[in-house]
């Protein structure tokens, strides 16, 4: 991104190299337009904020969770503050995308293709979408 900082650069490099099971699981499927052509990038800045992957042309941000993020307040104030800026979130838990991959990535083509277009929530996972 053409406004973002040299240590930005280095701490989303850092992220990268540190990437849990389920984030690697995710980015294979995710990268070099695997998912129906959609182009992401991982750990990408977002404010004060990195995303974990986003596809920047339909300001969508994914996230994969461990438990610690289970009602985590943090999580809801940075996706709020993300959702004002024009970005939708998808949060999957770390066990939904190890156990129940293709529902993952189904669920992230809805949103993608516009088929899923309302605040969603489920065991596993949640969709907050942009404020437009």
């Amino acid at each position: 991104m053409a406004h973002q900082s040299t240590s930005q650069t280095l701490f989303a490099r850092t992220l990268r190299s540190k990437d849990n099971d389920a984030e690697h699981a995710l980015w294979q499927e995710l990268r070099g337009r695997r998912l129906n052509g959609f182009k992401f990038v991982r750990e990408m800045p977002a404010g004060p904020y990195f995303a974990d992957f986003a596809c920047r042309v339909e300001r969508l941000i994914v996230e994969v969770d461990g438990s610690q993020h289970i009602d985590s307040e943090h999580d809801a104030d940075r996706d709020e503050w993300l959702n004002g800026n024009g970005w939708s979130v998808l949060r999957f838990s770390n066990v939904m995308v190890l156990a129940e991959r293709v529902d993952v990535l189904a669920t992230i083509v809805e949103v993608l293709e516009g088929r899923l277009t309302g605040r969603a929530e489920a065991t596993g996972w949640r969709f907050w979408p942009r404020k437009k």
